[in-house]
C-alpha cells in the first residue's frame, strides 16, 4: 500500500534525479571526499536542472513545487555513494525560512540565486558553547541606527566555507528574556567583519564542507533581518518540524541503500567455495535488518504524508528522528560486520556510510533533545 501519495510528475521527476546522479554525481563523489567539499560548479547543475529549492515560488525563479519534491532530492542524494547533505541542507532547511519569513525585498534579491545554485546558504545556529540550547546562544546583534553589528562565531556550519549567504541567529543583548532576544539575520558572504575558517577535519561526511564562522563589528542593514525582530527562536521552533523530517527521510534513505548494497554483496559472494560462508546467523542478521528498515519506512511515509498535508505532528517525527538515526547506525554497523575482510578496506561500498552515519544522530537537535521533548509530551 502506498502511503505517499506521489503522482507521475513525482515520478517522472525522480527518474531524472536518479539519471542525474548516476551522470552527475557519482563519477565525482571520490574526488569530492579527497578534497573534503562539494565543489560550486556541480551546485550549478543541480540549479539548472531544477534540484535546488524546487518549492520556491516562481515570482522568484523557482517552479512552486510541492514539499514531495523535496523529500526525493533527499532520498536520492542519500542513495549517491555518499552522504553530502549539503543540498539538502539548502533546500529544505535553509530557503524556507528566506521563502517564509523574509521581507518581499530579500525574497527577490536572493531566492533567485538560491534557486540557480549561484547562492549557497548555510544557517548559522550552534556555537563553540551553545549547541541545542538556542537560548544559550552568545552571538550579539546591536541595533546601531539603521544598522545592525554582530559579534560572535558559530561552529559546526554545513556550506560554511561554500557560503554565500548565512542565515544567522543572534541575540539582542538589550532584551532579558532570552526567548524574546532571538532574530534571524541574512549575512552575505563578503561582509566586512564576517570571515570564514578553514573546513573541519570532521569524522564522515567529507564531502560536505563544515566551517567555524567568525563576526567581529560585522555590520549588515537592518532590512537584512528575516521576519519579526525578537521573534527568531518561534520561526526556528516552527521550522524544526521539517528539518527533523528532513534529518529523518536521509537516515532511512540510507539505510535501504546500505541495506541493498550488503543483501546484493552477499547473494553474490556467499555459499560453498565462494567469498564468505552463508549461515544462519548471517542470513537471520539480514532479516532482522531487513525488518527495522521496512518497519522505518513504513513510520516514515505516514509522516510525510502527514506534513505534506500540514498536520502538526512535532512528536511522532521527534520519535522518528531519534529511531531513524540510530537504526541507520545499527544497520551500517551489522552490514560491515557481513562484509568479511572486505570491510577494512575503504572501497566497500559501507565503509562511507558506516562513518557518516554516526553524526546523524547529532544533527537537528541530539537525540537526547528529541527524548525530552517526546518525555514532556507523555507528561512524564
Amino acid at each position: 500500500m502506498k502511503i505517499v501519495h506521489y503522482d507521475a510528475e513525482h515520478d517522472a521527476f525522480r527518474r531524472r534525479i536518479q539519471l542525474f546522479i548516476e551522470e552527475e554525481i557519482k563519477p565525482q563523489v571520490d574526488e569530492w571526499e579527497t578534497n573534503r567539499i562539494m565543489p560550486r560548479s556541480a551546485w550549478r547543475k543541480m540549479g539548472d536542472q531544477g534540484f535546488l529549492s524546487p518549492s520556491v515560488s516562481s515570482d522568484y525563479g523557482g517552479r512552486g513545487l510541492d514539499f514531495l519534491y523535496d523529500i526525493i532530492i533527499t532520498e536520492e542524494l542519500s542513495k549517491s555513494d555518499h552522504n553530502g547533505a549539503g543540498p539538502s541542507t539548502h533546500n529544505s532547511i535553509i530557503v524556507p525560512y528566506i521563502n517564509t519569513f523574509a521581507s518581499e525585498e530579500l525574497k527577490k534579491r536572493f531566492l533567485p540565486g538560491c534557486v540557480s545554485g549561484e547562492v549557497i546558504t548555510a544557517i548559522a545556529i550552534s556555537e563553540p558553547d551553545a549547541g541545542s540550547d538556542v537560548a544559550a546562544i552568545s552571538t550579539t546583534a546591536v541595533n546601531d541606527g539603521d544598522s545592525v553589528v554582530i559579534d560572535g562565531s558559530k561552529i559546526f556550519i554545513t556550506n560554511g566555507i561554500n557560503c554565500d549567504l548565512v542565515l544567522l541567529v543572534a541575540r539582542d543583548p538589550a532584551v532579558e528574556n532570552p526567548y524574546k532576544a532571538l532574530s534571524l539575520y541574512l549575512v552575505e558572504a563578503g561582509t566586512p567583519g564576517f570571515e570564514k575558517g578553514k573546513k573541519l577535519n570532521k569524522m564522515g561526511m567529507y564531502s560536505q564542507d563544515t566551517a567555524e564562522l567568525f563576526f567581529s563589528k560585522c555590520r549588515i542593514s537592518k532590512e537584512n533581518i528575516v521576519g519579526e525582530p525578537g521573534k527568531g527562536f518561534y520561526m526556528l521552533m516552527e521550522k524544526l518540524q521539517q528539518e527533523r523530517l528532513i534529518t529523518a527521510t536521509w537516515a532511512i534513505s540510507a539505510a535501504e541503500y546500505i541495506l541493498d548494497k550488503t543483501l546484493s554483496f552477499y547473494r553474490e559472494n556467499s555459499g560453498p567455495q565462494k567469498l564468505i560462508q552463508k549461515s544462519q546467523a548471517k542470513q537471520f542478521s539480514l532479516v532482522e535488518m531487513a525488518t527495522e528498515v521496512k518497519l522505518g519506512r513504513t513510520f516514515l511515509d505516514t509522516l510525510i504524508q502527514d506534513h505534506a498535508e500540514g498536520k502538526k505532528v512535532v512528536v511522532e517525527i521527534s520519535m522518528a528522528k531519534f529511531w531513524t538515526t540510530e537504526m541507520t547506525r545499527r544497520v551500517a554497523n551489522g552490514c560491515l560486520d557481513l562484509f568479511d575482510g572486505n570491510a577494512l578496506l575503504e572501497k566497500c561500498p559501507i565503509v562511507r556510510y558506516w562513518r557518516d552515519s554516526r553524526s546523524m544522530s547529532i544533527f537537528a537537535g541530539t537525540n537526547e533533545i528529541m527524548r525530552r521533548i517526546i518525555s514532556k509530551e507523555l507528561n512524564l
